[in-house]
């Protein structure tokens, strides 16, 4: 029993001091980026990623939100459009802040439940060979807790944006 204690004690101890850790050492500015190689021209590629309503038929995270709703606002394709999302636990809003035709779409993300925030998101459409490369990235601000659960959250972004990133892949690739 004793053993138990000490080795429940240790892990206790070990958690605390990653704790201070991350919050004292990790920096608060969020990077993520991945990148995916697709075999099509970037204006095909485009016509899936060029409007929200677009982006919305391979983004992951939509998909995981039981009850998901969206209500969009503005033609979709232009600055300042944007639509709002609600489900279980997750609302927010995501608007268009910036489009090169072909080339990029950027937009800014305010989550309402269950944290509060802003991200900035940035889709970018490059030349590669005889096809496209997608690269997909977000930025953010951490909070402290969010600096404890880094690790966590490196994982998720990587299982979301690789199954978005992958749908995508197959829309422009039909």
């Amino acid at each position: 029993m004793k053993t138990l204690l000490k080795i429940i004690g240790i892990i206790i101890v070990l958690v605390l001091i990653y704790a201070v850790i991350a919050v004292l050492a990790f920096s608060k500015d969020y990077h993520y980026e991945k990148s995916v190689v697709i075999n099509a021209p970037k204006e095909k590629v485009w016509q899936h990623t060029n409007s929200l309503q677009a982006y919305n038929t391979w983004d992951p995270f939509s998909k995981e939100i039981k009850n998901f709703s969206v209500t969009y606002s503005g033609p979709g394709n232009q600055p300042g459009s944007s639509y709002h999302w609600k489900g279980d636990g997750s609302e927010g809003e995501q608007s268009i802040t910036e489009i090169i035709p072909n080339e990029k779409l950027g937009t800014r993300l305010h989550f309402i439940q269950p944290f509060e925030g802003t991200a900035k998101s940035n889709i970018i459409l490059t030349p590669e060979g005889s096809g496209t490369k997608v690269t997909w990235m977000i930025d953010n601000e951490l909070t402290p807790m969010m600096k404890i659960m880094k690790p966590l959250m490196n994982g998720n972004m990587d299982k979301m944006f690789s199954q978005g990133l992958g749908d995508l892949k197959k829309l422009a690739e039909k």
